[in-house]
């Protein structure tokens, strides 16, 4: 009976210890495979950009020539041209104009207008009349800011030296790349990502939980950005 009892003990004893190596070696491949699989979709991710940063900031100048001091004209001549270079049979573009919502993120606030967005790219006017700050948050995805009006300012830590973007101007923020930046009174600009897009979607909803509280702007910038990127899977964009 004491040698039964002594080998059951030993055979608990060993299956408990040999539980996370077993769950080590179930999981390890997994996570090898998840990791093989992310870094082949990130190698080719530029097979799924439609638009280019060159010709949006050749369209913003274009619009700041075509209606100077005048905001709304700027936005309007963009969409238009937009609409006219892409076929809807290959990105899906928000073309209702009315459709602002706020945005607080990494400490700054103001409104954006999502013109387009998918699971690679997205273009959205954003800015404020009153003037904003804040920390450009961590991305994966390199970010296209195209000055409209008003003036930007950025500063990276060691650089001593501000950068200022006025109106015609881009300012490329490389991802993996952090900086401070400030938008003064009156600025807006038109922002082009390209990356993956849902990788930075906390960082433009995080504040609602720690800070605003603004749940029914939540809602609707998440119902417009899905609405958005499932128009365009449903036409193969991604």
């Amino acid at each position: 009976m004491m040698s039964t009892l002594a080998q059951r003990t030993k055979f608990h004893v060993g299956s408990t210890g040999s539980q996370p190596t077993d769950l080590l070696m179930r999981w390890a491949p997994r996570v090898l495979i998840f990791v093989a699989i992310c870094a082949v979709l990130d190698s080719i991710r530029s097979w799924f950009y439609v638009m280019d940063p060159t010709h949006l900031h050749e369209l913003t100048q274009a619009a700041i020539e075509a209606s100077p001091n005048n905001t709304a004209g700027m936005i309007q001549h963009i969409v238009t041209n937009l609409t006219l270079t892409y076929p809807s049979n290959k990105i899906k573009l928000n073309l209702d104009s009315s459709e602002w919502m706020f945005n607080n993120a990494g400490g700054a606030m103001g409104a954006m207008y999502i013109i387009h967005a998918s699971i690679t790219e997205y273009l959205i006017i954003f800015g404020t009349p009153l003037g904003t700050e804040g920390h450009s948050g961590l991305h994966t995805a390199d970010d296209y800011f195209n000055i409209l009006v008003g003036e930007e300012w950025a500063f990276l830590p060691g650089s001593l030296e501000m950068e200022r973007y006025t109106p015609g101007m881009v300012h490329h923020l490389p991802r993996g790349t952090v900086k401070q930046y400030k938008m003064h009174e009156g600025c807006f600009a038109l922002e082009y990502a390209q990356g993956w897009i849902p990788l930075m979607l906390p960082f433009g909803f995080i504040d609602t939980f720690t800070s605003t509280l603004d749940l029914p702007g939540l809602f609707r910038t998440v119902r417009i950005t899905a609405r958005e990127m499932l128009r365009n899977l449903l036409i193969g964009k991604l």
